[in-house]
């Protein structure tokens, strides 16, 4: 497996609308794209930072796992993503070294992505995520 760089940082906020403010009037970042993700109930929107994005993730659902988050830690921030060649491989290889898998396989992401879940009980606390196209 080989990261080639941060993807993005994802944020848990109740509202995009209300969170984006902040992202936009006062670090003066440009919000390029939002985007519904309907099988994982969260509705997200994009920041680029240099080459790496942040991403806003609002839950569309209570039951969601967005809503769960918010509802006990918090709005903040939710996961680090890394960019990978083929998520499928990484999820293949990192299972081999015993880390503990959200995802066993790849799954549809926001902007196209291919996207696999790391458990933070092997991440050392940190919910990651591993993407590619």
């Amino acid at each position: 497996m080989k990261i080639s760089h941060i993807e993005h940082i994802g944020i848990a906020v109740k509202s995009i609308e209300e969170s984006k403010k902040y992202y936009e009037e006062v670090l003066g970042l440009e919000c390029y794209a939002i985007e519904e993700v309907t099988d994982q109930k969260v509705k997200t929107a994009f920041f680029k930072v240099g080459d790496t994005k942040i991403e806003l993730l609002e839950s569309t659902s209570p039951d969601g796992p967005i809503g769960k988050f918010i509802e006990k830690k918090g709005e903040g921030m939710h996961h680090i993503a890394f960019a990978v060649p083929d998520t499928n491989e990484a999820l293949n290889a990192l299972s081999k070294k015993e880390v503990q898998l959200v995802d066993k396989t790849a799954r549809a992401g926001a902007e196209g992505l291919n996207i696999g879940f790391l458990h933070p009980r092997s991440t050392h606390g940190v919910l990651t995520e591993l993407c590619s196209k």
